[in-house]
């Protein structure tokens, strides 16, 4: 059997598809298609439903992917036993949510890659349900996920926790909201049945903060009205500051957007959105286990709080 066909076969899983599969691994797509034809012939069952839109594997290809995976690992492991001075090989898959790839992805990707040059670093963004799902699955080697503190996260995975992130909601400051304090100089001030009045600009579901919203205002028996989906927190807070609806935001993305000023920061006493950021994974091959470390602990430095990430940043400016 050749590890060529099983690498075939788990990238088409992967991506669910032989052109992306093919381009991934400099192939031609007949030459990756002949590849996991073999693998077919050789096991004598077929492992992709090709009716399936992306591809998926059959019953059989599930649990072909799961121990071709196994073997691939071993694999890696054997290379990195014979790679020069012991400096780890091959790949190490990540998978993060869109919040971290904007705002605290840089500096450890650059640790990493000074660390160990000759690794390999694939990052795939998605929301954190379906990094949990993919690290459990061992489709990737770890994932970061963002999760409300209450969740309980499966014993089949290791977990350390990175950083909390509280989550903020904020609206225009052209919008007349009722404010708090002293001569109503205060922060705007809400109830849950207020900001159901509001309409919203939130990412698409399966967003942790999207789902905290929900899951709040659900238990108070109240819906919300969705004006835009968008991707992305930048886009998101442009449409905010214009008016277009209230945003649920963490602080590091508010004082990190230059639309920050044309923000004000709601209280929300009702609402509890703090999220817990976890570093999730299984069992790591050896090769793994020390660039995995750095990368935990430049994580971990990059979500901490500091001054330049302060909700301050988002208070009203002074009045010369």
């Amino acid at each position: 059997m050749n590890t060529r066909d099983l690498q075939a076969f788990v990238e088409v899983v992967d991506s669910g598809s032989m052109v992306r599969a093919a381009d991934k691994l400099h192939l031609t797509q007949p030459g990756l298609t002949r590849r996991v034809q073999n693998l077919e012939t050789t096991l004598g069952v077929a492992l992709l439903d090709r009716q399936s839109k992306p591809l998926k594997p059959t019953g059989a290809g599930k649990e072909v992917y799961a121990l071709a995976r196994a073997v691939l690992r071993g694999v890696d492991d054997l290379m990195a036993v014979a790679a020069p001075n012991g400096v780890p090989a091959g790949e190490l898959k990540i998978g993060v949510p869109p919040f971290l790839s904007d705002l605290a992805l840089q500096e450890p990707i650059d640790r990493l890659r000074a660390a160990f040059p000759r690794l390999t670093l694939r990052v795939t963004a998605a929301w954190s349900p379906a990094l949990l799902e993919r690290a459990v699955r061992a489709e990737v080697d770890a994932a970061v996920v963002m999760m409300p503190t209450a969740f309980a996260l499966p014993e089949s995975v290791t977990a350390t926790l990175l950083a909390v992130q509280p989550t903020l909601i904020v609206a225009s400051r052209s919008l007349a909201l009722p404010r708090t304090g002293r001569k109503g100089g205060g922060a705007p001030r809400l109830t849950l049945a207020e900001l159901a009045r509001y309409p919203w600009v939130l990412n698409q579901d399966g967003c942790g903060m999207r789902s905290a919203l929900s899951r709040a205002l659900g238990s108070a028996s109240l819906s919300f009205d969705v004006a835009v989906e968008a991707f992305g927190s930048e886009l998101q807070l442009s449409l905010v500051a214009r008016g277009v609806g209230m945003g649920v935001v963490t602080p590091s993305a508010l004082a990190a957007s230059p639309h920050r000023d044309a923000l004000q920061i709601v209280e929300a006493p009702e609402f509890s959105g703090g999220l817990n950021v976890w570093l999730v994974h299984g069992t790591l091959p050896g090769r793994l286990v020390r660039p995995l470390a750095v990368l935990r602990d430049a994580l971990a430095e990059a979500l901490a709080p500091t001054d330049s990430r302060s909700v301050a940043t988002a208070a009203p400016p002074s009045q010369a």
